[in-house]
């Protein structure tokens, strides 16, 4: 069996799934989901990367199925990245596939953090990263208008500190690639996340690459 979705802004999604997976999704029930994304939540007692993967995936059915509908307050603050798989492109099967996935290392910190302009659909995005001395940091506009939970982004700032101080900071992009209007471009020619499950202690998304993440709320 394989499943196909395709949004129609874009054809870059396109995900499939062998037999064996589409079995094991459909036999984790709603409330199996929950507890799993729940448990990996914490330190201790953590799901399996093959049983959060799966949970992910089910809870991503499920949102597509209930049409779940996630308010912006649901995602703002600061959340940092427990859980990330790679997906690539199936070539027998066409689409994409998931890679195994992997728990972040708390000693290697990573995390994302959303943040809205007064009431509107727009906002920031800033994504960090701190590898032993080194603290890297991307920053830019997102928005959020709501159809199927995606949130655009554009990283257009870089930032880097040593030790807590700061050794660079600069535009991503020069000339007219630098100078162009966030507010104009649509969902289609940027990345993006399509976020499909949000409770107080986390939030997962498929990113426009097709890979699927989780952060949580420390």
């Amino acid at each position: 069996m394989q499943l196909n979705i395709k949004p129609k802004f874009s054809s870059d999604l396109d995900f499939s799934f062998n037999n064996n997976s589409i079995d094991n999704i459909v036999n984790t029930s709603t409330a199996d989901f929950k507890t799993i994304l729940d448990r990996a939540a914490q330190s201790a007692d953590r799901p399996s990367a093959d049983d959060l993967k799966t949970a992910l995936q089910a809870a991503e059915l499920a949102a597509r199925k209930d049409k779940l509908v996630i308010p912006l307050a649901s995602l703002l603050g600061e959340w940092r990245l427990c859980f990330a798989t790679g997906a690539s492109k199936d070539k027998q099967r066409g689409g994409i596939k998931l890679g195994r996935g992997y728990y972040l290392p708390k000693f290697i910190p990573a995390s994302i953090t959303f943040t809205q302009q007064d009431d509107s659909i727009e906002g920031t995005v800033t994504n960090q990263l701190l590898v032993g001395s080194i603290h890297i940091q991307f920053s830019g506009p997102c928005r959020y208008p709501g159809k199927k939970n995606l949130l655009a982004f554009d990283f257009t700032d870089i930032q880097f500190k040593i030790l807590g101080v700061k050794v660079y900071q600069g535009k991503i992009r020069s000339g007219k690639r630098g100078q162009r209007d966030f507010a104009k471009l649509s969902v289609a020619s940027l990345p993006f996340f399509a976020f499909f499950w949000a409770s107080d202690r986390g939030i997962a998304a498929r990113g426009r690459s097709g890979g699927l993440a989780l952060w949580v709320k420390d």
